[in-house]
This record gives C-alpha cells, structure tokens and sequence, in this order.
C-alpha cells in the first residue's frame, strides 16, 4: 500500500459520504432511535438484587451490534455501487490498489463507525443511564472494531454481488447466524456442541463476549484483549480476502 494514495482515498470516501445526507442518518440517527426503543422495553422491568438490569445487559451488546449490521449493509452496497458504475474500473487503471481502495474503505468507515458509536454511546450512558462496571472507552472501541469487522465482511461479500438487491440478501447469510450464536439469547456454553462449534468460528461471538467483559470487570481483562485480537485479525483477514476477489466490475 502507499501511504499517500491510501490517505487521498480515505478522504474521497469520506468526502463522498458527508454529501450523502440519508447514509450520514442511517449511520448516526437510526441507532440511538433503536437504543430508545429498547430502553423503553426494558425499562420496566424488575431487577434481581445484585444483579445487572436488563437494559444495562441488553444496551451493552447493542451498541457492539448496530455498527456491526449497518455497517454491513451501507459497505456491501457503496462498494457495489463503485463497481457497477464503472467506478472502480477507472480507479484501477491508476496507481491506485485493491489494497489502498479496501483498507481506504476499511479506516474511512471505521472513522464513521467511530461517529456512530460515540453518539450511541453518550446516549446510553448519559441519557439513559447505561452503567457498566468497565470504561465506557473500552466498550466505543470494540464497537469500532465491530464497525470496521463489518465493513470488511461487507466488502468480501459485494465481490460476490451483482445488484444492490443481491448485496442486501447477504445480511441473513452473514449477519443474522452472528446474531443467534454470539451468545446474547442462550449462553454458548449452554447450546448444542454443534452450534457452539458454529459459534466459536463466528467472530461477532467474541465481540459480544469482550463487551459482556466490560460490562462485568472494572479493569481489562485477558479475556477481553483475546477476543479484541480475534476480532481485530478477522477484519485484517476479511480485507486481504476481499483485495483477492474484488472485481473491477460487474458481470
């Protein structure tokens, strides 16, 4: 990768999605609007002495899921996009790289998923009174990293996507058995051996067990660092598979 080529693309994405008004909404409006549902679900719920409430449970691992699904979605299809307008086709035919272009993506919408989970977060924590036994710095991190996971998986899967319609049917391919097995609805310990062995290849499992981490510990733990490396290194690999397959245009 060159450093400056990667820089200019980083900026023209992220150029490109300041102008696109409804993306910069679904990126920063969307999630607190669903954190506020979810309060108000949970808000009346009775608390077992000693125990943490079920909002503070149920809020923590949504502010690790919502940069995780919607980045997905606004990658796979921006990506398409670039590649059926003919797009993409002109930025290879400069010194431009597939790498500069998805690690381009990779940091542009990791900043973005940065935005996002900062808003979210300051909602949850100040406006709803989330309260976890970690640094609610530990908890935008990871869900940065989930931003930037997405993104990658995202940009693998729009290779294998001929319309927007197509890149959309990847979300319950990709996203929804994440969301089943990562261990928010039945413990992973307490599944099937089959589904737990489903679970431990699947990254989001670790991104929810290293936000349940903070949300239990008032300092790091090792457990939580581990997965934070898992999940960090199945984003670097998404983006190398991705560089692989990535077409200069639809067929």
């Amino acid at each position: 990768m060159n450093p400056r080529i990667l820089s200019a693309t980083v900026g023209r994405i992220l150029r490109q999605l300041r102008h696109d008004r409804r993306t910069v909404a679904l990126l920063v409006v969307v999630p607190t609007v669903l954190l506020t549902l979810v309060y108000y679900m949970y808000n009346d719920q009775p608390t077992p002495p000693g125990q943490p409430s079920a909002f503070d449970q149920i809020a923590l691992v949504m502010l690790g899921f919502f940069p995780f699904i919607i980045m997905f979605l606004v990658t796979s299809i921006a990506m398409l996009r670039e590649r059926t307008t003919g797009t993409l086709e002109r930025l290879l035919t400069t010194p431009l790289a597939k790498a500069d272009l998805l690690f381009g993506y990779g940091i542009a919408f990791g900043l973005a998923g940065a935005v996002q989970a900062g808003v979210a977060s300051a909602v949850a924590y100040w406006v709803f009174g989330l309260n976890t036994a970690g640094s609610s710095g530990l908890v935008i991190m990871i869900a940065v990293l989930n931003a930037v996971l997405a993104v990658a998986l995202g940009l693998l899967c729009s290779a294998f996507a001929r319309t927007e319609f197509q890149a959309v049917q990847f979300m319950p391919v990709v996203v929804a058995p994440q969301l089943l097995l990562c261990g928010l609805f039945v413990p992973r310990d307490q599944m099937a051996g089959w589904l737990q062995a489903i679970s431990d290849v699947l990254p989001l499992s670790y991104a929810v067990e290293a936000l349940q981490e903070v949300g239990a510990h008032t300092e790091p733990t090792a457990t939580m660092w581990r997965d934070v490396v898992v999940v960090a290194g199945a984003a670097v690999l998404a983006l190398l598979l991705a560089a692989a397959t990535l077409r200069r245009r639809s067929s």
